[in-house]
């Protein structure tokens, strides 16, 4: 996307002067990201929405727009930051929350967070436990939102019983002639079946309460201040959508506490690191507060079992498929993913009994 398309789409925004710069930003996989100037020196971001992934931007910004507005009402009233506690969305001039240009893309456009960063990996100490306090602060800020009135931008993301039934289909249909090849880690996909269901039971019984979830809650997806290391906020709300906050905290830690890598060819190095898993729940349960109920807690340790055999269902499918949805670098690479979440899910099933010790102890 070039910088001067992102230049002119500036001046159809609400913004109090003229851009001047527009120079590319970040290292996202999904939309095209721009940091704009402004002649009086103050500092935006553009975007280009990705409308292949996100089919209806008008759903997906009406969502953006009532969380981050719920989020800056929560902050006036406890007498917190409200110019960096959230992003700040910035309507066109004509009252719309994004704009199409000439060529159909949609855009939008918020206020930059200066002197804070994104970071990918937790080279800092205390980085983990600011980003899970960050999120566990994000879900009770929210806690009040009526989670029901927000769209699906991409539905049944975190159904696992759906990603279950897809697995299946993939192995019947077959479509790249790979079953056979893989069949003993088909066979253990499938002896875990009866827990694709837990989190989706506990909905849909009403043990656990349905709330706005993030559903992309990696490190980099939270801004720490660059002078007091603190979190500042959440950032990346495409994915917020109804759901349960063992989705965040389950896929936080498959993320950041396996000691090996998400491709690692050496199974070995693929194990739960409970010290990880500690911090982060440490972190998110201050962060949360007394919002989190006592059936949300108690099911935490095993929401980390779901979100990462989840994930494992996913590469599978993909890779029964034929590669058709994740970004591959060799033809084993699904595959090699594949295992390293099922050795990730068969230690976290080992230590369920530890890591439900260090949720009660904090």
């Amino acid at each position: 996307m070039p910088t001067e398309k992102a230049l002119s789409v500036c001046s159809q925004f609400d913004i109090n002067c003229k851009a001047v710069s527009a120079i590319p930003f970040g290292n996202g996989h999904i939309n095209s990201t721009f940091i704009v100037t402004l002649e009086n020196g103050e500092l935006y971001v553009a975007q280009n929405i990705n409308t292949y992934v996100f089919k209806d931007p008008e759903q997906l910004m009406d969502n953006v727009f009532g969380v981050t507005n719920f989020v800056a009402e929560s902050l006036k009233k406890c007498g917190e930051d409200v110019s960096r506690g959230t992003l700040h969305f910035i309507k066109t001039k004509e009252g719309k929350k994004f704009y199409v240009d000439p060529d159909g893309n949609a855009w939008r456009m918020y206020r930059y967070v200066d002197k804070a960063t994104a970071y990918d990996s937790a080279e800092k100490e205390g980085l983990l436990f600011e980003a899970a306090y960050t999120f566990g602060k994000f879900q009770r800020q929210l806690g009040d939102y009526p989670a029901e009135t927000l769209y699906e931008t991409i539905p049944d993301f975190h159904n696992t019983v759906a990603r279950y039934k897809a697995f299946e289909d993939a192995v019947a249909l077959d479509a790249a002639g790979r079953a056979e090849l893989v069949s003993e880690d088909i066979a253990v996909l499938r002896k875990y079946a009866d827990r694709a269901s837990v989190i989706t039971s506990a909905l849909d019984s009403g043990t656990i309460p349905i709330r706005v979830t993030h559903n992309d809650t990696k490190l980099n997806n939270v801004l720490i201040d660059d002078a007091s290391g603190k979190g500042v906020c959440v950032i990346d709300l495409d994915t917020v959508m109804p759901g349960s906050l063992l989705y965040d905290f389950g896929d936080s830690i498959r993320f950041a506490a396996n000691n090996g890598t998400e491709d690692d060819k050496d199974l070995s190095n693929v194990w739960l690191n409970l010290d990880l898993f500690k911090e982060f729940a440490d972190g998110f349960l201050l962060g949360i507060g007394e919002a989190i109920t006592e059936a949300e807690k108690e099911l935490l340790p095993v929401s980390v079992f779901v979100l990462t055999y989840e994930l494992a269902l996913r590469f599978m499918t993909d890779y029964l498929n034929g590669d058709v949805y994740f970004k591959t670098k060799y033809p084993e690479h699904n595959i090699f993913r594949t295992r390293v979440q099922i050795r990730l899910m068969q230690d976290i099933d080992k230590k369920l009994d530890e890591m439900k010790h260090i949720i009660d102890s904090l």
